[in-house]
């Protein structure tokens, strides 16, 4: 392919991403006219390149000449969420992360009334046992995501929960009851992030954030792990927004 064939496939590959982009911000079928305007594109080269793109199913034709996103974009969309792994995608940032407070990153999911680390980001300066390895487990009550699930789980969820487990604590710091536990659940609601006291180990606090995937549901959390002494209140910013770039990386919008 010569470099001037090279350019024009190019030029025709961003011009049909923003036609896709422009019918991606439309609510209904969109007119050519419409599209063209949208895309910066002359009609009869809006035309040419959307008549492929009906052809590959990519786009369809609805009533009255108009155009809408087509079905092969959903079952491409579906293939790739399926082969989408939230820590592969979590991991970068859970680096940046790191380096940013120099303490342990994790990664974590929830499996029925327990919380299960899948990934740990750490230099080794502490040696915090609650999560020193990938796959331990912890119940939700007693970790900073595992409240996050609570707080999906709404009110009833809540109290089903407390009368399945005891709320057992594993510290004098643990909430194990319910109205203490309802009132910290208010609290991360409100903030928009969840904090372990020395809950689960003494000595040990934690910030943790949700990550949401492309239909917002709550499939992870990101937190930052620290002994007590140098946990810094300012980082449950940071946590928070690393858990939202995540989750916008999913396919998340608010």
């Amino acid at each position: 392919m010569s470099q001037a064939e090279s350019k024009n496939s190019i030029q025709v590959i961003e011009r049909m991403t923003r036609l896709l982009d422009a019918l991606a911000e439309s609510p209904s079928p969109a007119s050519l006219k419409q599209l063209g305007q949208a895309a910066g594109l002359h009609p009869s080269t809006a035309h040419r390149i959307l008549t492929a793109m009906v052809n590959e199913r990519m786009v369809e034709r609805a009533e009255q000449g108009n155009y809408r996103l087509g079905m092969r974009l959903i079952e491409l969309g579906n293939l790739a969420k399926s082969r989408v792994s939230v820590r592969e995608i979590a991991l970068p940032y859970m680096r940046e992360l790191h380096a940013a407070t120099g303490e342990a990153v994790n990664l974590s999911v929830r499996r029925e009334d327990e919380i299960v680390y899948i990934e740990r980001t750490s230099s080794g300066r502490s040696m915090m046992r609650v999560v020193n390895v990938i796959g331990g487990r912890a119940p939700l009550h007693i970790t900073a995501v595992g409240k996050l699930f609570l707080l999906e789980d709404g009110a009833a969820g809540v109290r089903e929960y407390a009368e399945r487990t005891g709320l057992h604590g594993h510290t004098r710091n643990s909430l194990s009851s319910l109205s203490a536990l309802e009132e910290d659940l208010e609290k991360a609601r409100r903030l928009g992030y969840a904090v372990d006291h020395e809950e689960a180990e003494l000595g040990v606090r934690c910030i943790g954030a949700g990550i949401r995937d492309d239909d917002g549901m709550l499939i992870a959390g990101l937190s930052v792990s620290a002994p007590a002494e140098r946990m810094k209140p300012g980082w449950a910013a940071l946590v928070k927004e690393t858990a939202a770039n995540i989750s916008r990386s999913l396919g998340y919008r608010a």
